[in-house]
């Protein structure tokens, strides 16, 4: 299997930041794949509300899942770290949009790069929504 390769975008509109907890690590004693994903998601959370949107908006159930995700790991981050995560949405289409994901520790040393694919849904219907212009227009402007 070839090597995933994640393109970055040219701009970040968001950087979050977020540190390594000890329930982050794993038995190598560093960033665990698992915690990272779970730091991804929350910084994911963050862009969608830099936004003006949510993972889930309970009056309405519209929202959006995660359809795909990749990761290509770069280096370790260890217990006290602080993860700089620089998050952009790309790649509107349809139905949804892309979100990527540069992940740096304290010291500017690449930790990771990562892409997840967001489809709009409504959980009244359990059925993909189109992207209403306004909300693609938002996205362009980040």
């Amino acid at each position: 299997m070839a090597r995933i390769k994640i393109l970055l975008p040219a701009a970040f509109p968001l950087t979050v930041v977020l540190p390594v907890r000890i329930t982050d690590l794993n038995y190598g004693g560093h960033l665990g794949n698992d915690a990272l994903l779970s730091l991804l998601h929350e910084a994911r959370v963050q862009l969608l509300t830099y936004a003006g949107l949510a993972e889930l908006d309970a009056a309405t159930k519209l929202g959006v899942i995660m359809a795909d995700v990749a990761i290509e790991y770069r280096g370790e981050a260890f217990y006290g770290d602080v993860l700089h995560i620089q998050l952009a949405a790309t790649e509107p289409h349809k139905y949804g949009f892309d979100v990527a994901y540069w992940v740096k520790n304290q010291a500017g040393k690449e930790i990771a790069r990562a892409k997840t694919g967001l489809l709009l849904f409504d959980y009244n219907t359990r059925k993909l929504r189109p992207m209403a212009e306004e909300l693609r227009q938002r996205l362009a402007a980040l």
